[in-house]
């Protein structure tokens, strides 16, 4: 075992200090001294009806004809060229040929909800479930899709919707961060760090990415040489110095964040492994979330991790279901049949295990459930051999769970054919809208002053929550 390195300049101590301290964390936590602590826990504008969000999302744009909303039209169809308007990655089209939806769909629970055989386990969880059915948005490209749906603006700089959550609320939870991700196996989504930024606020908002297995985050273990009294006594001289450098530049947010980050990792040291400790979880509860099975082992351990990073305070966590390539997301523009059934199969017992876990444990009444994708996609085929869809924006489902909204309903349809959304739309900013009022938050009243303007996450111009679920 080496010895450390001896810094001899102010620049060396703290560039081993940082690395020391094990710092590539963005969310923050406790402040030194006077300093206060932006994630302290905090209050909204009226009584909440949840607590944290767990955000499920199938990056890529899942097909909603050919998972939650039934169109039987389009089985007769099938094949059939037909004069209809659509907008994706291959521009704006006149007609298309129909591809019918792949699998067959049957009605469940009191609610009669049709799903398809894609989700069978999920199927029975759909009477606590609300289906969106009319959702739509203004981009049919993922990297701008993403964006609005992560922080409610088709361009980059902006904060996302955990940091919005966090900025609002702090984290009960002065351990662990406040908004975490967890990000496929194959790797992140289109953009990368975009999609958690914390943008024009103070880096302590943004959300800081977690593994299941192994170290949570890279570089957070102590080193071999270093003992917690010298780690500790490394930190208290690292948060004298910036404080004074803090002290002269107070517009500088950024280093307060960097304060509070390195105190955030000192105390995960302890905390993170504890909570990130699937395997304590008795054998019954692993097999509920599919850890037993390889094909459903990582999506399901990512699903459990979340429910006990919830039950110990974390605001908001995001769980991706797909990374940056095409064959590894639900972006089916080829083979729509082995694309869907492939990460359906991922997906479908572990969610279905958490919607379960949570509300036997009682914790489905305090944490609202999101699952849903950038966009949807076409009833028509993209090319002219094969089942692939292109992207559709127009009209697409995404689903809510928990956090005191009613369940088994259905709210919203898409035209005969599922390609464009026209009974009750909702915009993106009207689900940012229902999810922030669900937290005890007033969309239209959580600003932030930047550029001369109260930035909103749902605009300057503003929006309603979804009436129906929250009246």
């Amino acid at each position: 075992m080496s010895n450390p390195p001896t810094p001899t300049t102010r620049r060396q101590f703290l560039r081993q200090a940082s690395a020391l301290a094990a710092m590539p964390l963005a969310g923050a936590a406790l402040g030194q001294g006077e300093r206060p602590n932006p994630l302290a826990a905090r209050h909204g504008h009226h009584a909440p009806k949840a607590k944290s969000v767990i955000f499920l999302f199938m990056y890529g744009g899942p097909s909603q004809v050919d998972t939650f909303d039934y169109k039987p039209k389009l089985y007769g169809l099938d094949g059939k060229t037909i004069e209809i308007k659509t907008r994706g990655r291959g521009g704006a089209k006149n007609e298309g040929r129909v591809v019918g939806p792949k699998w067959k769909f049957q009605q469940y629970g009191q609610s009669g909800k049709w799903v398809s055989d894609l989700f069978p386990n999920l199927a029975q969880r759909v009477d606590d479930i609300v289906f969106l059915h009319s959702m739509y948005a203004e981009s049919p490209i993922h990297g701008s899709a993403m964006l609005m749906m992560n922080s409610g603006n088709l361009l980059s700089g902006h904060p996302a919707l955990g940091s919005w959550v966090t900025y609002g609320l702090g984290s009960p939870n002065a351990d662990l961060p406040g908004f975490v991700v967890m990000l496929d196996p194959s790797g992140g989504p289109i953009s990368g760090a975009k999609n958690w930024s914390s943008g024009y606020m103070p880096a302590s908002y943004q959300g800081v990415v977690l593994r299941p297995k192994g170290s949570p985050i890279l570089d957070l273990e102590v080193a071999d040489w270093m003992s917690p009294k010298v780690q500790r006594r490394i930190l208290d001289r690292l948060a004298r110095m910036n404080e004074r450098h803090a002290a002269a530049r107070p517009a500088e947010t950024d280093l307060d964040a960097r304060i509070a980050s390195y105190e955030l990792a000192h105390r995960m040291q302890a905390s993170a492994p504890e909570a990130m400790d699937v395997d304590a979880e008795p054998e019954e509860t692993r097999r509920l979330y599919g850890i037993d099975q390889e094909r459903t082992a990582d999506f399901g351990r990512k699903c459990l991790l979340a429910r006990r990073l919830v039950e110990r305070g974390v605001r908001f966590v995001q769980i991706y279901s797909g990374g940056h390539h095409d064959d590894h997301n639900w972006d089916a523009h080829g083979d729509l049949e082995l694309n869907h059934a492939r990460h359906a199969g991922n997906t479908d017992r572990p969610i279905a295990g958490l919607l379960a876990d949570l509300k036997r444990t009682g914790l489905l009444d305090e944490t609202l459930v999101v699952w849903g994708g950038e966009f949807g996609r076409q009833p028509t085929a993209e090319y002219a051999e094969g089942t692939g869809r292109d992207h559709n924006s127009f009209g697409f489902t995404m689903w809510l769970a928990g956090g005191g909204l009613p369940g088994g309903l259905s709210l919203g349809e898409t035209d005969e054919l599922g390609n464009n959304a026209v009974v009750d739309r909702f915009h993106v900013k009207h689900l940012h809208a229902t999810i922030l009022h669900q937290l005890g938050l007033d969309p239209n009243r959580l600003t932030f002053r930047h550029g001369g303007l109260d930035r909103r996450l749902v605009g300057v111009e503003g929006a309603e929550p979804i009436e129906r679920l929250v009246s």
